[in-house]
């Protein structure tokens, strides 16, 4: 089938969904984006706005978009995007399994590591890819989605199959790639994914918050700490863009002169990106953190080995959740302390 003639469909258009759905539209693509009532409403009023880093900056109107708060609206899409969060995925996909005929393709564009798993277990007559987001998107209300960090869309390689969803992609303008070790791309998102909960501590812009040596050197904890139970469980993390996950530790905890110098040739970010789980927070929404930083402490005891930095992580977002209210706004030398980690200066 031709890449013009494919019919896509985004499951969870939230931040990700949309992003990568308007996209497809604007390219000509037959798509539809399953999401929640607040877009839906935000959409009806303003219709969608997409822009990033790099100076896009485009307006489909309510006629262009084909947006459904029903999953029954993917029925005969071709190709469809799951991009729920993690904790949705088997309740989502069960919803999905009746209403896509076999032989269908399906990507998981996630956070975490097992949500292939999980599609294929479920949707057994499809075509489940995994697949990698590198790149920060954040929904600024109404119907607004800016992505602020760069990066290149990774899907498993299965010959024909994965090559026709990167092809509809790159029709779209972007950037992607197939590679064949999906695992160990996932399991290197991770790591660097293990600063989203940093950052949503912290409650600043993702730029402001790496440009401090204090709250890189609790990230590059984090990440050493993870690498070590990767190691020790035989995992490999494999990077797909500028910075490798096994050097990145080091990388962050070079003087700021030096650091800014490497990371710029790395990653571009800009002012208004910040975690996603930031702004779940913000919005009174559960986070993925079992999924992210979580992972690596239940690893950790599956394995014998202790994670105390991952784990106290993981804790603080959940007495945060509990509280409500959003980000703690936690400073670098406190937050230092709370780790007992040596002050940065």
């Amino acid at each position: 089938m031709m890449t013009s003639n494919l019919k896509f469909g985004i499951l969870g258009a939230g931040s990700i969904g949309t992003y990568i759905g308007a996209h497809l539209i604007r390219a000509g693509l037959d798509t539809v984006l399953v999401g929640r009532k607040k877009l839906a409403h935000e959409i009806q009023e303003n219709g969608l706005r997409i822009t990033n880093y790099r100076g896009t900056d485009f307006h489909l109107a309510l006629q262009q978009v084909k947006y459904s708060t029903e999953i029954e609206s993917l029925a005969g899409r071709d190709i469809v995007l799951v991009t729920v969060k993690s904790a949705a995925t088997e309740e989502s996909v069960t919803r999905l399994k009746p209403v896509l005929p076999a032989g269908k393709t399906v990507v998981s564009f996630q956070n975490g590591v097992r949500n292939a798993e999980v599609l294929r277990s479920i949707l057994t007559e499809a075509h489940v890819l995994a697949g990698m987001v590198p790149y920060n998107v954040v929904w600024n209300s109404p119907a607004h989605f800016h992505c602020g960090t760069s990066g290149t869309l990774v899907i498993e390689e299965q010959g024909n199959i994965s090559h026709t969803v990167l092809s509809g992609l790159r029709q779209a303008g972007l950037m992607a790639k197939t590679h064949a070790d999906l695992s160990g791309i996932l399991w290197g998102k991770l790591i660097f994914n293990l600063n989203n909960a940093i950052n949503a501590l912290a409650g600043i812009p993702l730029r402001e918050e790496i440009s401090d040596l204090g709250y890189r050197k609790i990230i590059a904890a984090a990440m050493r700490e993870a690498l070590m139970v990767l190691k020790q469980s035989r995992i490999r993390p494999t990077g797909s863009g500028g910075m490798q996950p096994n050097v990145a530790p080091f990388i962050l905890s070079l003087p700021n002169f030096l650091f800014l110098r490497v990371a710029s040739r790395m990653i571009q970010i800009d002012p208004q990106a910040r975690s996603s789980m930031w702004q779940d927070l913000q919005q009174g929404k559960k986070t993925e953190i079992d999924f992210i930083n979580g992972e690596i402490v239940t690893l950790a005891q599956k394995n014998g080995l202790a994670a105390p930095i991952n784990d106290k992580v993981t804790t603080l977002i959940k007495e945060v959740e509990m509280k409500g209210g959003g980000s703690p706004n936690i400073s670098a030398t406190e937050m230092l302390k709370k780790f007992s980690i040596k002050s940065a200066h």
